[in-house]
């Protein structure tokens, strides 16, 4: 098996492990489609109401599952530009999510235009150049001097600070977070040309497979540990959904540069960031009064709008992103 797959190309490489992933989302779909006939046909009582709320949440995280390989999908497929450009769609979308739940004034409108219109695409620009070192320090340094100054000439002193805060935190985590994800394909390794997408994936997959685990072991434990944010983050799960994030790093470390070891400590890097931002995302929705980012309302499980979806990969992905560029001097 090792030899077959070391002979592959990378592109071959690359292909099997959609295929892999594909398949595995098919299986899970299937039974996803059905517990839910033999849920329909069961009786009407409590412990029903609770194994469908249980399904709910399970179809929540696999369409988020689908959508996630999709768009990875499409952007390796078309190339890194277009990866570039996708990612860059994404941003616009999940901040337009953060921006619609945060009250603006009308002294606010050159701040959003100048990050919708001008920080965000200069920001992917600088992806696409590879100018890694401006990138880095564009929105921390550049970008968080101007907004405020933009919004000061906007002549409305009235709730300042609160509203250039929300801004600037929205623009780092949708804008600056995000972008991290398409740098990991630019990154050159010695040695490892033409496979920069199984980082992507690595980061995907360990980032996913914590949150699954902590929110699947979560199930049935009591105090959590911020009941007020989130009651299914408990100390237990969250360590459980590390340690399983963490081995399937080192599983997968074949597939990367990192030897197993330190594919382990990236690993846990990434899903340390990805499931406390996760928690930080959500107390930001408590704040908000709201169970899940986007228009459509509220939802049982939470994760209705996009930003629910990617908002661990964009506390992980500069994480990951920077420590990989420390470990190799890049």
């Amino acid at each position: 098996m090792g030899s077959f797959l070391r002979n592959l190309t990378p592109d071959q490489q690359v292909s099997l492990v959609f295929v892999v992933l594909f398949g595995l989302l098919l299986i899970a779909s299937g039974v996803g489609v059905l517990l839910s006939l033999r849920e329909r046909r069961a009786a009407d009582d409590d412990a029903t109401g609770l194994r469908a709320l249980f399904m709910q949440d399970n179809q929540a995280l696999l369409r988020s599952s689908w959508m996630m390989v999709l768009v990875f999908w499409v952007g390796w497929a078309m190339g890194e530009g277009f990866a570039i450009v996708l990612f860059g769609l994404v941003s616009f979308f999940v901040l337009r999510e953060f921006i619609s739940l945060s009250p603006t004034r009308r002294g606010d409108h050159r701040s959003l235009v100048l990050a919708f219109f001008i920080v965000l695409p200069l920001q992917y620009a600088l992806v696409w150049t590879e100018r890694f070192n401006l990138f880095t320090v564009f929105i921390p340094v550049y970008v968080f001097l101007l907004i405020p100054v933009v919004s000061a000439l906007g002549n409305d002193p009235q709730r300042f600070l609160e509203r250039n805060a929300k801004l600037q935190w929205g623009i780092m985590v949708c804008v600056y977070g995000m972008s991290h994800v398409p740098a990991l394909l630019l990154l050159n390794f010695p040695g490892f040309a033409g496979k920069t997408a199984f980082l992507v994936f690595f980061l995907v997959l360990v980032v996913q497979t914590c949150m699954l685990v902590q929110h699947l072991a979560a199930r049935g434990l009591r105090k959590p540990a911020a009941p007020a944010i989130s009651n299914s983050f408990h100390w237990r799960s969250w360590a459980l959904g590390l340690a399983a994030g963490g081995l399937l790093g080192a599983a997968l470390s074949g597939f990367t540069p990192f030897k197993p070891l330190p594919a382990l400590a990236m690993a846990l890097v990434a899903c340390v960031a990805g499931s406390l931002g996760h928690l930080v995302m959500k107390a930001i929705k408590r704040d908000r009064g709201v169970t899940h980012w986007g228009l459509g309302g509220r939802s049982v499980t939470g994760a209705s709008g996009l930003l629910d979806r990617v908002d661990a990969l964009c506390f992980a992905a500069p994480v990951f992103f920077h420590s990989v560029r420390w470990t190799f001097n890049l």
